[in-house]
């Protein structure tokens, strides 16, 4: 379902939308649609891999070779 929404802008922006939004055979409303949809897309694709970095971060990393205790580092 849409739903309007108001903007108040500067003139020279609203002028300068339209001939960007011309130039793109769209709308103004359409290309602000547009923007901010790809805005909303990219914010929640990287609060998405944050959240999967921050899970490899909690869960580490095996690196790899036999994990040794302290003493058995000291030892040489």
């Amino acid at each position: 379902m849409k739903q309007n929404i108001t903007l108040s802008l500067e003139k020279a922006i609203i002028r300068d939308a339209k001939v960007l939004a011309a130039e793109r055979s769209l709308s103004v409303s359409a290309l602000l649609a547009q923007e901010l949809a790809r805005l909303v897309e990219q914010d929640r694709e990287y609060r998405q891999a944050r959240l999967c970095a921050i899970g490899d971060l909690e869960q580490g990393l095996r690196l790899g070779g036999n994990p040794l205790d302290r003493e058995a580092l000291y030892d040489r």
